[in-house]
This record gives structure tokens, C-alpha cells and sequence, in this order.
């Protein structure tokens, strides 16, 4: 029999409710898996007995035909979604031994349909990152083989200080990895700026970003509250389509949530996207971008001619400000969401002479570089004097990078065609050291999608010279992720399914 960590979310849930496998063999091959891959660094926490105790309930509930769509389906949770009783640190030492006594809206909607919680999965410190390596637990290692890497070679620089294996990118590192290694049959992830998307596209996994409000922010750590947004890692387009159903949803705890109803998403997989508009944005042909970024790009268009999509070049004008006006905007609301961080009533304290003392240690050693440096850029950004030259001129430019997309959409275009990143995966410790700027830039083709809080898919489409995994983006209409699953289909069929790498870490 196929090892059941090989399934797909989709072959799985068939399995389970077939009877060929139960819940609880495919939740302890899971575990054995993990354990197996620890130095992979991927989760920072494993739930063990609670998940063996969920699967219990789930084989009896298939057992009496009372199943829901997602039971008995392992998955790993991002550290950022409060998960009760269970750490819950956003990966950063200053929520120190934070376990919180409520659960986030959208896990609680995955237990509800009957998944089972593997563990917390490894991020960049409050989402802050491109890599994954800004986490207080290390980085995460990406299950990829470096281009012209033994797997003994690998394995050694596994057990030192990994350096020239590679990035699984971030902030969803460990769940695009988790997903990558089998690990998992789906994570949990969140976009602020590119973290679902950019991971999933280095690790050869599917990652959405639904529409700003499709998914509750409740229970979720805060980055950027205007542009966070939660949303599914998986293996494939259906898996994605099937963990997003369960995922999204209106929540009255959450005044950013959209009352509107959620599709069944696994029926727009495999729809025909014969006559749909693809919108081709010249200024994403960007200057030095790498020769073989271009070919793929290409080749995506035409696989989508190919069934029958209508090819249109647009353009987007605004789109070479996104990526400064997103590290204007998102680190002044960083600033102001970890504000609440002080050492006072939870996570990490650090005694001093006085309160402003305390606050100032508690802050200095609880936040690692990447959000210090952050929230000094936010809290400059909106001081006084800083406030209407940096801060609101931002503002103003993410309306005119919203409305670039509005025009393109009222001339009829469905969706829009882009490459993910700039890059395959880069090797741990070989950007961002010196120049942090050289890491934002990874964001490049991403930040545009949740300055103008659109749905955006990354979808594996070919590997790289070097034999890494590459990816296409969609860029959809408000609320309109059925027309992204039914092109991301068309581009992973034609593409064929990128074959994830051997477990050379055991």
C-alpha cells in the first residue's frame, strides 16, 4: 500500500471515507513522519495525544456516517493562530510560554469539519520575514536539495549550522515545508505581504490568499491588520480549494469579515476556463529579472491560450510604488499592534529599576532584529512631522494601486497572469545579513495583491536551472477565488505535478 504520508488531502479524505485507511493510521504515519524529520525544523510544537485523541472521535464518526468534509485530515497550524491551551508564540521569544484559552475562528472551523491538529508550525518572527529565518526557534530547512547537493552532503550540513541548503521562503516557512516534506496533508498560513505565496512557491505547493474578509483575522496575531489575511498551503489546487471552504467564513468577532456566502470550491477545480480574460500587466516585465522567470511566464500563457483563455496585455502603472508603500504601511501598523507587548500581563518579562525600564528590556530582548527594525521604521513613519510625508502619501498611493486593478477588471478582465518571485529559493544566511532591503524585494510580485486586498494564488508551473521549484501567480476579482482554482488547475495540469523531493533528511 502507498505510504499514506503520499496522499494528497483529496486521496486521503476518499480513503478515509471509503474505509481503506482510518484516521488514526493516517494521523500516526504523520507522526512518525515528523519525528523522523525534526531537524528539518519545521514545527515548533507537536501535539501528539491530542492528535491521536481526535482521530479516535473521527474514525468513530466515519464509522457512523457522520463525518465531516475535512475528517480525520492531519494538518499542521502556523504558530501565529491561537490554538487553546497549546503554544502559541508567533514564534518570538517575547510571548514566552503563551498558551492562550481560546481558539483562533478558523482552526476552530477546522475542528469543526472534523481535521486534527498535528502541531505548530515554524514562521518568521510576527510574520516578519521572506525565509524563515528570523524565527527565535532557527530556521526552517526547505525539504529541496540545493542544485548539485549529495543528500551526505546535505545531511551533514543539516547537523552543523545549515548554511547552503535552502529557504523554504516566509513567513509561512514551516507550513510550506511541513506540506513539502509530507509532514503534513495541509497548513495553515497567513499573507500579509507574500508569506503564503512566496513559501508555497519555493517548495513546489499550491498557496492562496484569499480576498481581504473572506477568512476571520479573530484569533489570529496581528502584523499588518489591513493586510493580513489567513489562507491554506497544500500540495495541490483541489487540496487548497478543500481546506479553503472549511477555512473561510463570516465571523461577527471580526469587523473586517464579509457576510457573504462561501462556495464549494472543489467544483470550480477542472471548470473551463474557455473565453476567460488573462490579463498579462506589462510592468511586471521587470529589468534584470532572470531569463528563465521570463520562459515560464510565457509558457503560462500559453497553456492558457491553449484552453481556450483570451490572452490581453494590460497594464498596471502604480505597481513599481507598491513595494515602498507596503514597507511604509505595513511596518506603521506593526508598530501599533506589538505595542501590547510590554511584559506586563503576559509572555516574556525582564525585571528593571522602574515600569519604563521593564518595558525597555522586556522589548529589547523579546523582539528579534527584523521586528525591532520594523517598528522603529512604523513608529518613525508616524511621528510627527513624518506623518502626512511618508504615512499618508502611502495611503494615497495603495488607492491608486486598488484602482489600477478595478480598471483592469471593469475592462473585463478575469484574472490576471504574473510570475510569484523574482527567484527559486535562495541558500539560508545568503540574503538580508547586510541589506535587508535585498530580502524585501522578494515581495516584488506579491505586495500588490494585498495592498488592494485581491485574492492571489501561487501554483507550481516548472523548476529552475538549477532544479528547483518555480511558480506562476493569479490575481483574481474581489471575492472571485472560483475563477483562480479553475486557471490554477489548467497550469498544474499542464505543468504535470511537481514531484516533491525524497526524504534525504532521514
Amino acid at each position: 500500500m502507498t505510504n499514506p504520508v503520499d496522499l494528497t488531502l483529496a486521496q486521503a479524505r476518499d480513503a478515509l471515507q471509503a474505509g481503506k485507511i482510518s484516521a488514526l493510521e493516517l494521523t500516526k504515519a504523520h507522526l512518525a513522519a515528523m519525528e523522523k524529520a525534526s531537524a528539518l525544523n519545521c514545527y515548533v510544537a507537536t501535539t501528539p495525544d491530542q492528535a491521536l485523541s481526535m482521530a479516535q472521535r473521527s474514525d468513530a464518526r466515519l464509522a457512523s456516517k457522520d463525518a465531516g468534509p475535512l475528517e480525520g485530515i492531519p494538518l499542521g497550524i502556523k504558530d501565529l493562530y491561537a490554538t487553546k491551551g497549546v503554544h502559541t508564540q508567533a514564534c518570538s521569544h517575547i510571548l514566552d510560554g503563551f498558551k492562550p484559552d481560546y481558539e483562533s475562528t478558523v482552526t476552530s472551523q477546522l475542528w469543526r469539519d472534523g481535521a486534527i491538529m498535528l502541531g505548530k508550525l515554524n514562521m518568521d518572527e510576527f510574520a516578519m520575514g521572506s525565509s524563515n529565518e528570523t524565527s527565535y526557534y532557527g530556521p526552517v530547512v526547505s525539504p529541496w536539495l540545493p542544485n548539485g547537493w549529495s543528500q551526505d552532503q546535505a545531511r551533514t550540513a543539516l547537523a552543523g549550522d545549515k548554511k547552503g541548503l535552502l529557504v523554504p521562503g516566509g513567513s509561512s516557512g514551516g507550513s510550506a515545508a511541513a506540506v513539502a516534506a509530507r509532514l503534513c496533508l495541509g497548513a495553515t498560513a497567513t499573507d500579509t505581504g507574500g508569506s503564503i505565496r512566496q513559501p508555497a512557491a519555493f517548495t513546489g505547493t499550491v498557496g492562496i490568499k484569499p480576498t481581504y474578509g473572506r477568512c476571520s483575522r479573530w484569533g489570529i496575531v496581528a502584523f499588518a491588520s489591513s493586510l493580513d489575511q489567513a489562507g491554506p498551503i497544500a500540495r495541490t489546487v483541489q487540496d487548497c480549494a478543500i481546506m479553503l471552504r472549511s477555512m473561510a467564513g463570516h465571523d461577527p468577532r471580526d469587523a473586517t469579515s464579509v457576510d457573504a456566502a462561501v462556495p464549494d470550491y472543489e467544483k470550480s477545480v477542472g471548470a473551463s476556463i474557455r473565453g476567460k480574460k488573462i490579463g498579462i500587466p506589462r510592468e511586471y516585465r521587470m529589468e534584470g529579472m532572470p531569463a528563465e522567470i521570463d520562459r515560464l511566464w510565457d509558457q503560462g500563457i500559453e497553456w492558457l491560450r491553449a484552453a481556450g483563455a483570451e490572452i490581453v496585455d494590460i497594464s498596471l502603472p502604480h505597481t513599481r510604488t507598491a513595494l515602498p508603500a507596503y514597507y511604509i504601511v505595513a511596518p506603521a501598523e506593526a508598530s501599533s499592534n506589538l505595542a501590547r507587548y510590554d511584559g506586563v500581563r503576559y509572555g516574556l518579562r525582564v525585571p528593571g529599576k522602574d515600569i519604563t525600564d521593564m518595558y525597555e528590556k522586556t522589548r529589547a530582548k523579546g523582539f528579534g532584529k527584523e521586528v525591532r527594525r520594523r517598528i522603529m521604521i512604523g513608529t518613525y513613519v508616524l511621528s510627527a512631522g513624518y506623518y502626512d510625508a511618508y504615512y499618508v502619501r502611502a495611503q494615497k498611493i495603495r488607492t491608486l494601486i486598488k484602482r489600477d486593478f478595478e480598471l483592469a477588471y471593469a475592462n473585463g478582465v478575469d484574472a490576471i497572469l504574473t510570475p510569484a518571485t523574482p527567484s527559486a529559493a535562495f541558500g539560508i544566511g545568503e540574503k538580508g545579513s547586510a541589506d535587508p532591503v535585498e530580502m524585501y524585494l522578494n515581495d516584488v510580485f506579491t505586495v500588490t495583491v494585498n495592498m488592494a486586498g485581491l485574492p492571489g494564488l501561487a501554483v507550481p508551473a516548472g523548476l529552475s536551472s538549477g532544479g528547483l521549484p518555480l511558480s506562476l501567480q493569479l490575481i483574481g476579482r474581489p471575492f472571485d477565488e472560483e475563477t483562480l482554482f479553475s486557471i490554477a488547475r489548467v497550469i498544474e495540469q499542464s505543468a504535470g505535478q511537481i514531484q516533491l523531493p525524497k526524504p534525504w533528511w532521514e
